[in-house]
């Protein structure tokens, strides 16, 4: 398995491709700049099997209508709070950054607490609810690699004074990441200057 990310022009969010090169698969985990994107998987012949949403903000999603230009039946995941957020754009702030999302399809999945993805190679998401930067914030576990989002981003504080944002919760969600991380490599939601790359 092999995981690499694309830095987004729009705050610095992150874009991780994770890829089997032995069998030219992907999943991709939240999608911000798609031309860096498309580029990087014709580079590297990836067929792209799914997408996995760490949350439904607009700066995590901003790419899915070019996504689903080139792969209209891609199976979305995320968990009930974002298949409401992906169709308001008020509430994944797409509103206010003048590329309203409003997106309700058959392709996008409802995953929970404890639910298992299948990718490939007989690898799995496990799928981990950490709400607190938002209620859809999900934390998802694949092999050696945990994908925070914005719910853990090392040395920087969980952001809650975004609507839906919930303090207590997202300290609860912080201390269950934490003890996910200590085997774990942490890919955040974003670039952080000075932090290690991975």
């Amino acid at each position: 398995m092999r995981v690499d990310y694309i830095v987004n022009s729009v705050f610095t969010s992150r874009t991780y491709i994770v890829s089997s090169e032995k069998t030219q698969q992907c999943v991709i985990v939240d999608v911000g700049d798609v031309e860096p994107l498309m580029e990087y998987l014709n580079n590297n012949q990836l067929k792209v099997m799914s997408l996995l949403l760490t949350h439904a903000h607009f700066d995590h999603i901003y790419g899915l209508p070019d996504l689903l230009k080139v792969y209209p039946n891609l199976p979305i995941y995320t968990n009930a709070f974002g298949v409401e957020a992906l169709g308001n754009e008020r509430v994944n702030m797409s509103r206010y950054h003048e590329m309203p999302i409003n997106y309700r399809g058959d392709n996008v999945r409802v995953v929970s607490e404890g639910n298992r993805i299948p990718l490939f190679e007989e690898m799995e998401a496990i799928c981990y609810e950490t709400p607190g930067h938002n209620p859809s914030c999900l934390t998802f576990e694949i092999g050696d690699y945990l994908f925070t989002g914005d719910a853990f981003i090392p040395g920087v504080a969980v952001v809650t004074n975004l609507p839906k944002g919930d303090k207590a919760l997202a300290e609860q969600s912080l201390k269950r990441i934490q003890l996910l991380a200590s085997d774990k490599t942490v890919c955040p939601g974003h670039e952080i200057e000075g932090f290690a790359e991975i």
